[in-house]
């Protein structure tokens, strides 16, 4: 598996429905109960890249909220990822994540791996928490 891992502070922590504005590759979210994310939760998020859509299972493995979640990923890529938010002073938070990801077999998740390797994933992880800056700033 391959682990990649960024920061960035911001001022507020965020809601998996607002992918779709964090993230340009995603298209849908799908799932996410109204009251918010709880252990167990389990929801889709659609992704297209490079014209191709795929399909991706989130469930929630451990959430401290607003602290620190942990979410399984399947589909074309398995992973695990964990956010967690840090104080910073007393307006602003550190964002963190990390993703421990390999992509399965098959033609999709050789493309996929192909391209994540192109771009590279540290800084696809990088655009994706940036996004999620701005957002939170911006309101």
């Amino acid at each position: 598996m391959t682990v990649v891992r960024t920061e960035v502070e911001v001022d507020a922590p965020q809601d998996p429905r607002n992918l779709r504005r964090w993230d340009r590759h995603v298209v849908a979210v799908r799932g996410v109960p109204e009251g918010g994310l709880q252990v167990g939760t389990d929801y889709v998020t659609d992704i297209r890249f490079m014209g191709i859509t795929a399909r991706i299972r989130a469930r929630v493995l451990e959430l401290e909220s607003p602290r620190y979640a942990r979410l399984r990923l399947s589909g074309p890529i398995e992973a695990i990822v964990e956010t967690s938010l840090q104080p910073v002073g007393d307006r602003r938070t550190r964002l963190a994540q990390l993703v421990d990801y390999r992509f399965i077999g098959g033609p999709l998740g050789a493309f996929a791996a192909s391209a994540v390797r192109s771009l590279g994933a540290q800084a696809m992880l990088r655009r994706g928490v940036l996004a999620q800056k701005y957002q939170a700033e911006a309101g």
